[in-house]
């Protein structure tokens, strides 16, 4: 007989006075991966506090391990041994990682911490799951895949029955992943519970021995792989999102070499070299998860590489900041924007290149703010960016790439954390960059959105080009990979 982990029952809960999740019911049991797609995003967050902590409900009933840990009317306010692992790491980056598993857990009690007793004790642990890191390592050094084994370590010695990982493929290359799903199993078999949240059924597939719907608050549906029709059921739902992408997706006319790496040299990166045309959407896949932030400084001139040349049109550039390239970095909504500044200000933060007497005259500025206005919905140019919807950020961010009018645009996992309307935006958003004839290359850990637009791809290992495969080729790409019959 299956036992309950988990059982969230016609839960109902509002954060001032507005409704995030309504009647809502789930159930896990002991030993089970379940996937959770969610459709929007509407209610996600919601879910995920609950879990963690027993808020106030507006109705409903949550238990955990056949204990009734919140009730309507009487909330008990406490914390739940759940552990959420997101991009966003809660480990300590200046303590080693066997002071962030035993130290930091809740319960420890002792004055002097003895370095060979937490080694001892943590050894045990990664030798059953085939990990090499060491116990005096500290977490700053780790890679991203390191800190999220970190993190399920943690759980699992805090004695944490239910685990929940959220889009964690985004930031763990492919062979991360994979190895990553051995060690969940693992765990799996020893009875604990994995709630894994992302974008996309066919990752769910691998893993999961049931996937739900996530839409408006509520799960629709619960599909199983080894059930066809439910499948089908469940592509007709996204069909909407099929067709709309169908619609909007087109190939572009390339107009000559935009731009051109060749043989970079970092630490990380040994020799990359690529070109890109105009109007040309390629794809670069890192399978190791580890050279994007180098090859960003390289772009930019923070840090100067230890070997290689950039061309733009044909013509050699320094590796410096230049107007001709444009980075859309990761998060754009929060890390692109400058709160204390205006819209419009904001707006034209990277045009003065193209009017160079832009912040000097306030009629320049206004007749901008003019135009601007007569395609946008009124006042949307007045007052602050904290204001705006998360899309109309977005508007903001890519509208002011349009107006510097690069050569071409680099986009550091540009879905990343985006509910699905949101990345069929801004799969429209980089269709506006191509149409200008603007070169796109998206940096990308795993294919996710991104072969929707892509024209090429380029496979990167060890920091250097390893596989590169035009659209006609996607056929080959491993069925899991989404949007891959586009």
């Amino acid at each position: 007989m299956k036992k309950e982990v988990l059982r969230m029952e016609r839960v109902t809960y509002l954060e001032q006075g507005n409704v995030k999740l309504k009647n809502f019911n789930m159930a896990l049991y002991e030993g089970e991966i379940m996937g959770l797609v969610p459709m929007n995003n509407l209610g996600l967050d919601a879910l995920l506090q609950l879990l963690q902590k027993n808020l106030p409900l507006y109705y409903g009933y949550v238990y955990y391990r056949n204990h009734m840990v919140n009730c309507w009317g009487k909330p008990k306010q406490e914390w739940n041994r759940i552990s959420i692992i997101r991009n966003e790491s809660i480990l300590a980056d200046d303590m080693t990682v066997a002071d962030n598993i035993f130290v930091l857990r809740p319960g420890f009690k002792k004055w002097l911490i003895q370095k060979k007793v937490l080694h001892r004790q943590l050894a045990p642990f990664l030798e059953e799951i085939g990990m090499d890191i060491s116990a005096d390592a500290y977490v700053s050094e780790l890679t991203h895949f390191e800190k999220v084994v970190v993190e399920l370590l943690k759980a699992v010695v805090a004695g944490h029955y239910l685990v929940v990982l959220y889009d964690i493929s985004t930031f763990v290359s492919d062979r991360e992943r994979i190895w990553l799903y051995e060690v969940i199993r693992y765990y799996a078999a020893k009875g604990i519970s994995f709630l894994y949240i992302t974008a996309h059924y066919e990752e769910t597939k691998q893993l999961c021995g049931r996937t739900a719907m996530f839409t408006n608050g509520r799960i629709i549906k619960y599909l199983y792989p080894e059930n066809a029709s439910s499948d089908e059921r469940y592509l007709c739902r996204r069909g909407g999102f099929d067709k709309k992408l169908r619609e909007k997706m087109k190939r572009h006319t390339k107009e000559g070499t935009a731009f051109a790496l060749e043989a970079l040299y970092t630490p990380q990166i040994q020799g990359l070299s690529f070109i890109v045309a105009g109007g040309e959407c390629l794809v670069l896949q890192d399978l190791d998860n580890r050279i994007w932030e180098e090859f960003v400084e390289a772009l930019t001139g923070e840090k100067k590489p230890e070997g290689g040349k950039m061309l733009v049109e044909g013509k050699e550039l320094p590796f410096r900041y230049d107007r001709r390239i444009a980075v859309i970095q990761e998060f754009p909504a929060k890390r692109m924007l400058l709160p204390y500044m205006s819209y419009l200000d904001n707006l034209c933060f990277t045009l003065d290149h193209r009017l160079p007497g832009l912040w000097r005259s306030r009629r320049m500025r206004e007749s901008i703010y003019r135009e601007c206005e007569a395609i946008q919905e009124p006042g949307l140019y007045q007052g602050g960016v904290d204001r705006l919807t998360q899309r109309q950020k977005y508007d903001l961010v890519y509208g002011r790439i349009l107006l510097q009018n690069p050569k071409v645009v680099f986009c550091i996992q540009p879905f990343h954390g985006a509910e699905m309307p949101l990345r069929i935006h801004i799969c429209e958003l980089l269709e506006k960059l191509l149409d200008k004839g603007i070169a796109v290359v998206i940096l990308a850990v795993n294919l996710a959105d991104s072969l929707a637009l892509a024209d090429r791809l380029i496979k990167v290992k060890d920091g250097m080009n390893y596989l590169e495969c035009s659209c006609e080729e996607f056929e080959g790409l491993p069925d899991h990979v989404p949007w891959k019959s586009f």
